[in-house]
């Protein structure tokens, strides 16, 4: 399964289908300026486990432990990623500024078993 992950605000070519993984829309960027297969909301942490990250870095392994367990309770949500690595590249979109402490790294972890 070949999934990326990128930031919303990175002007790169993104690789097959593109889906955004925040649960809020992105700061500053129009819906039309995004050219998107899907947005997958659901499939990003909940209100409460996102506030309670805060981005806190110290806060990371427990943080992917959380949402790790919300994805396994709803696995449907991951179904429309699933269906679109099944034909390709999957590029996840996030807005969040660090790019090793947030949840895309997670979910990109958790769709192809490397935990």
């Amino acid at each position: 399964m070949d999934v990326r992950i990128q930031r919303v605000y990175d002007h790169e070519p993104r690789e097959g289908a593109v889906f955004l993984v925040d649960r809020l829309w992105p700061r500053g960027v129009r819906k039309d300026e995004l050219k998107l297969d899907g947005w997958v909301k659901d499939a990003a942490p909940s209100t409460e486990l996102r506030q309670w990250f805060g981005h806190r870095s110290e806060r990371f392994a427990e943080f992917a432990r959380r949402y790790r367990a919300e994805l396994d309770a709803h696995p449907e949500v991951l179904q429309p990623l699933r269906d679109a690595a099944a034909r390709g590249p999957v590029t996840l979109l996030y807005a969040a500024k660090d790019p090793v402490h947030n949840q895309a790294v997670v979910l990109r972890d958790y769709l192809t078993g490397s935990r």
